[in-house]
């Protein structure tokens, strides 16, 4: 049985999520899945995906500019796509996301993320060659310019709904406690989820039905804001349920889920900086929660320092886990689970056996819903079903 100390708490039997009161006890869970190596010797990866139908490859983005190939179980020595001459590399800075079209097939555009030489996030789309295993560096089409104040919080995610809409999150902005109170700003792109349409040939358009479409002040391409810095979201490929991992600032860190049946997080404030996790943020300013959506959990800084958003389990290899939503801490090295009832978290459940031995810096989904781990210090595992 794990012991775990929380400041002011005692010491209780379990982990304890959201503090003391309240909180729901995590547990451990029976070794059914266990982690693969599917790839090491690379440089800081920090996500993982595969266009739609692909099972032979893995993409494994590099926070330092490359996009790498594992096919059929090999890591190829050419990257996929070499961005290491265009990206500053500061702390939080880099090569940040990837998603590929969802005709990509047809079309050979997919989608990047990341912070330019002077810091400023760029989301650009880019093309294959002729080769399918190497794109064409120089077909590069900026769709978003976004500066950025400070060098944190950049965020960093791109991901095409069910809807075939593309989302990306963007970070506060940086510093420490939103100086410039963007997440609260919907006249700001910073802070927020962003959801715009992108045609097969690249051509960028906001969607009608986006929340602040015609609202005075409002940028038409929000989808949700009061997010701190949405490192990594997902989309349930089963239900259509939103999840994001909000990093948080001193003390708390989030898991925000909102079900597709109730609009997929059209439009809500998700609270920073009013709240960070459960808690007030900065009581002077007051802490007026109307309107805004709680985290489906959170926990203290005793158990971890940044979460690591993951996805619901739906792939074939481990039917007990299916429905289960997996995440972790970039430097508590666990990796945790939950199932949803609602916008409950219940089963909450700590997986001894698939700690990576790292610092977790994303999950990955293939395109037949297994899911993988990484560490900074340049692994990649799978899960996999545990025994021979």
């Amino acid at each position: 049985m794990l012991l775990h100390l929380l400041p002011g708490c005692g010491f209780f039997p379990v982990i304890l999520l959201a503090g003391c009161g309240g909180s729901r006890p995590v547990e451990p869970a029976p070794a059914t899945a266990v982690l693969r190596e599917v790839a090491t010797g690379l440089d800081f990866p920090l996500f993982l995906t595969a266009p739609a139908g692909d099972a032979a490859r893995l993409f494994v983005v590099e926070k330092t500019g490359r996009i790498r190939v594992v096919k059929n179980g090999a890591l190829l020595p050419q990257p996929f796509l070499d961005l290491s001459g265009r990206v500053s590399r500061g702390t939080e800075q880099g090569l940040l996301g990837l998603a590929f079209h969802p005709q990509y097939a047809a079309n050979g555009r997919f989608v990047v993320n990341y912070t330019n030489s002077a810091g400023d996030t760029r989301v650009s789309v880019f093309r294959v060659t002729a080769n399918p295993d190497v794109a064409d560096p120089s077909s590069e089409q900026v769709i978003f310019a976004v500066d950025q104040p400070f060098a944190n919080h950049n965020g960093g995610m791109v991901v095409f709904g069910p809807d075939g809409k593309l989302y990306l999150g963007l970070g506060d902005g940086g510093s420490g406690g939103d100086p410039n109170g963007n997440g609260q700003n919907k006249g700001v792109l910073l802070g927020k989820i962003l959801r715009v349409d992108l045609s097969g040939a690249g051509q960028l358009s906001v969607p009608a039905d986006n929340p602040f479409v015609g609202q005075a002040g409002a940028r038409p391409e929000i989808w949700s804001y009061g997010l701190r810095n949405p490192w990594r979201f997902s989309f349930d490929r089963s239900t259509g349920d939103l999840y994001i991992g909000d990093v948080g600032q001193n003390a708390r860190e989030e898991v925000d889920l909102s079900l597709a049946a109730a609009g997929g997080g059209r439009g809500l404030n998700y609270g920073w900086n009013i709240v960070e996790g459960i808690a007030c943020y900065d009581p002077p300013t007051g802490c007026n929660r109307t309107g805004l959506t709680p985290p489906v959990l959170d926990y203290d800084h005793g158990s971890g320092c940044s979460v690591i958003g993951g996805y619901v389990y739906r792939g074939q290899a481990i039917p007990a886990l299916r429905g289960r939503y997996f995440y972790a801490d970039y430097c508590g090295g666990w990796v945790r689970s939950f199932l949803a009832e609602g916008t409950t978290a219940t089963e909450q459940r700590d997986w001894p056996s698939l700690r990576p031995g790292g610092l977790v810096t994303s999950f990955g989904e293939d395109a037949a819903g297994e899911l993988y781990v990484m560490i900074s210090s340049g692994k990649v595992f799978r899960i996999v079903p545990a025994g021979p």
